[in-house]
């Protein structure tokens, strides 16, 4: 509109008012042009060394190449994730603080009776970024060599077989209980802090079995320090062609198949998350991260902040209903 009767110095003063107006209208847009300007936090919530750190550490590298900015690992083990949980809930959602959840993320929902957070309402999605087949392994004592042989050891001296997970609420946790839940079996939990206190546990003997990632197993398995008894997923693991999945042995319909995502404090820009989305799409395409990954076992999937909320909500009500027919409970 044109404004003939004011003088030129009275208009130039309505137009410098009307856009610092326009700027304290969309400072979401100002600061997601800016992003990132410093360091980028990602939040790992179990100890170095698990199948979150394997995939974490090559994924950050890759993404500080293409942002420009550190992307540093921060841990935040305890109580199944839920302490990292909360701590991300609570941060600032300027997206500098980023989250690598599991599945365990959508089963604590259930498993919790009374989280410090909302597991829906208090985070942004990302991506999802790579899904994990998980591996069933027995230590040396165990003599059993399938899951055939594994349900029959255990239905001769209930309660005495030992499984091993990273923790209450861990996936390989829950994939235990659900196993036993259709075997007819019953085996006794022993949770320990990280995948890593599983693995020397069973290397030592202190456990029979574990659920466990693929990625943190496998090494021992080659090695002969450990036996593997199925995959967990529906189909066999590129990283182990030869061992047979659960329903291939007689268990139908079993699968459990490992998940990890970066999700974000809710209120988080959503031209940040995209943009963040969109980096992690062009970082799994990368030779050498899909290299790192493979030799793991994790198959990258990379998705838009809508396709990964719609397999959260998935994930919740799947494990709710497999937290209440197993009365999985945490000590």
């Amino acid at each position: 509109m044109s404004l003939p009767h004011l003088s030129r110095q009275r208009r130039a003063v309505l137009a410098s008012v009307a856009l610092g107006a326009a700027a304290l209208l969309t400072p979401a847009a100002h600061g997601a042009d800016a992003w990132p300007a410093k360091p980028i936090q990602l939040v790992i919530p179990y100890p170095p060394g698990g199948s979150a750190d394997l995939l974490g550490r090559p994924l950050a590298m890759q993404l500080q190449q293409q942002l420009g900015q550190p992307v540093v690992l921060e841990y935040k083990p305890g109580a199944g994730g839920t302490l990292a949980s909360q701590y991300v809930a609570r941060a600032k959602p300027d997206g500098y603080t980023v989250f690598m959840v599991l599945a365990a993320h959508a089963i604590n929902d259930s498993l919790y009776p009374k989280l410090p957070y909302d597991t829906r309402k208090d985070f942004a999605p990302v991506s999802l970024v790579a899904n994990l087949p998980m591996v069933v392994a027995a230590s040396g004592k165990l003599p059993a060599r399938n899951m055939q042989e594994l349900i029959q050891a255990a239905k001769a001296a209930p309660g005495k077989l030992t499984f091993g997970s990273a923790g209450n609420g861990n996936t390989g946790h829950l994939a235990a209980e659900y196993f036993s839940s259709i075997a007819g079996i019953k085996m006794t939990h022993v949770p320990y802090k990280g995948s890593a206190g599983v693995v020397n546990a069973m290397l030592a003997g202190d456990i029979d079995l574990t659920f466990d990632s693929i990625s943190t197993s496998m090494p021992h398995i080659r090695g002969g320090r450990m036996h593997a008894l199925a995959v967990t997923s529906p189909q066999r693991s590129a990283l182990a062609p030869e061992v047979a999945t659960v329903q291939e042995q007689g268990i139908a319909g079993f699968d459990v198949t490992g998940w990890y995502a970066l999700i974000a404090p809710a209120g988080t820009p959503p031209e940040i998350t995209q943009r963040l989305s969109r980096e992690v799409a062009t970082a799994l395409r990368q030779p050498q991260l899909q290299s790192q990954l493979a030799a793991g076992g994790y198959e990258p999937v990379g998705s838009t902040p809508e396709a990964l909320q719609a397999h959260i909500e998935r994930e919740i009500t799947r494990w709710a209903a497999v937290v209440k027919s197993t009365g999985a409970k945490v000590d």
